[in-house]
């Protein structure tokens, strides 16, 4: 008979003992030291940092003491005897034991119960003593909270197994506590069962918290790179078309030109052709449903006053300073260090109101470096979340020229965005066409 077609009780009692001997008969007495507890969180943060250094052992102490208070509670209960005194701390040891071997400890404790109630004759309740009362119920507890529900639920039915089966065939005619027990036990363990789903779901949390988050930032990058790659494609179409054209015309500006150069040319306005054809149906990939493409040329460095204007009309008092020889540069340069400022006064205004920002433009010999800083804010800042689309994009912006880049809080409580872009010689010398 295989496994499909065996009844479904049948494979729901397979599964349960698979189950049974997977949480208490494998390895049962194998090591598994309790792990020091996390110091981050809201009420161990705020501790002193020598006591903090330790408090990570505090439920290791937690456990100590709870076996410490049950050996003491046994020998408190006993008549002296020294058999009578080791039994007492056993029952304390089998709590103390959870710590490094949990399951191991939970049949410790089953297995002792018999052995010392028998020899304590003067307790006139069976099967379990005071102490080893208690060791059991803070051994199920603490097992419970180191392992997982099914085994919570697998020690409580062994214990009423073990109960019942003691009570049947070596009852002593005693009076039982196997009923309290498990109705203690069954309160326990339903609570500490409801602790671990509780951790185990904010763990679950945190996690999934974790994954949306990098999910979240890699959304903003495509979403930047996918807007510079928009406002890029003017700049790149504009020069391929110009290629185009003009290799189209050169031929004529020649009084009978070689068949070679006619072919070189006509081999060059092809490519160029090409390479503006592929470079549209790329571009119609990465752009939206609703895109529309920009009516007025991209701006540049020059257009920076309209921008400052603007600015300070919004309520933002901005200063702008260039340095070094003023020179064209490439396109797509002029339109990636407008970006960088325009988005660095944008960030001045939504998050340091009543401040004053600096925008200084450098024409250095190896590129164009940029400094836009902001005073720290006068007036109420109103939370504004965002997306953190603009310094990811800023940084993509930079990244993509080969640029360097930083953006950090100043010491006056400001802001602060420093940009450098590389530019060749050769290219700086070339006006744009």
């Amino acid at each position: 008979m295989t496994e499909k077609t065996r009844s479904p009780e049948y494979r729901l009692a397979a599964g349960a003992l698979r189950g049974l001997r997977q949480d208490l008969f494998d390895n049962a007495f194998a090591y598994r030291p309790l792990p020091p507890m996390r110091v981050d969180g809201p009420l161990t943060r705020r501790l002193p940092e020598r006591i903090r250094e330790h408090a990570c052992w505090t439920p290791h102490a937690a456990v100590l003491g709870l076996a410490a208070v049950i050996a003491l509670g046994g020998l408190s209960t006993t008549s002296g005897s020294a058999v009578q005194l080791v039994f007492a701390l056993i029952s304390g040891g089998v709590v103390a034991m959870t710590l490094i071997r949990p399951v191991g400890a939970f049949w410790c404790s089953l297995a002792a119960t018999p052995v010392i109630s028998a020899l304590t004759p003067y307790w006139d309740m069976w099967p379990w003593t005071p102490a080893g009362f208690a060791a059991h119920l803070a051994v199920l507890s603490l097992v419970a909270l180191r392992t997982r529900p099914r085994t919570a639920a697998w020690m409580w039915a062994l214990t009423a197994l073990y109960a019942t089966f003691f009570e049947l065939f070596f009852s002593r005619g005693y009076g039982s506590n196997s009923i309290a027990l498990l109705f203690c036990a069954a309160l326990l363990l339903l609570a500490t069962t409801v602790v671990y789903v509780r951790r185990e779901a904010r763990q679950e949390v945190a996690a999934q918290q974790s994954v949306t988050a990098v999910e979240r930032d890699r959304r903003t990058l495509l979403e930047e790179r996918t807007t510079i790659a928009r406002e890029l494609h003017d700049v790149v179409a504009h020069h391929m078309s110009v290629v185009a054209i003009q290799a189209e015309a050169a031929p004529y500006r020649v009084e009978n030109p070689p068949p070679e150069l006619e072919k070189a040319f006509a081999t060059i306005r092809e490519n160029a052709v090409a390479a503006l054809t592929e470079l549209r149906r790329i571009l119609g990939v990465v752009r939206a449903e609703d895109y529309e493409a920009p009516d007025a040329p991209q701006p540049v460095l020059a257009d920076l006053g309209r921008l400052l204007d603007n600015v300070r009309e919004a309520g933002l008092e901005v200063e702008k300073t260039v340095t070094g020889a003023v020179r064209p540069l490439p396109q797509g340069v002029e339109l990636s260090a407008y970006r960088i400022i325009q988005e660095a006064l944008s960030n001045a205004l939504r998050h340091a109101p009543g401040s004053s920002a600096k925008v200084e433009v450098s024409y250095v010999l190896g590129g164009l470096g940029l400094r836009i800083v902001n005073t720290a804010a006068k007036g109420l800042v109103k939370p504004s979340p965002g997306a953190g689309h603009g310094i990811t994009g800023m940084r993509e912006r930079v990244s993509m020229l080969n640029g360097e880049m930083t953006a950090e809080a100043a010491g006056d409580g400001g802001y602060e965005v420093t940009a450098f872009i590389p530019v060749p010689v050769a290219l700086t010398a070339e006006e744009p066409a």
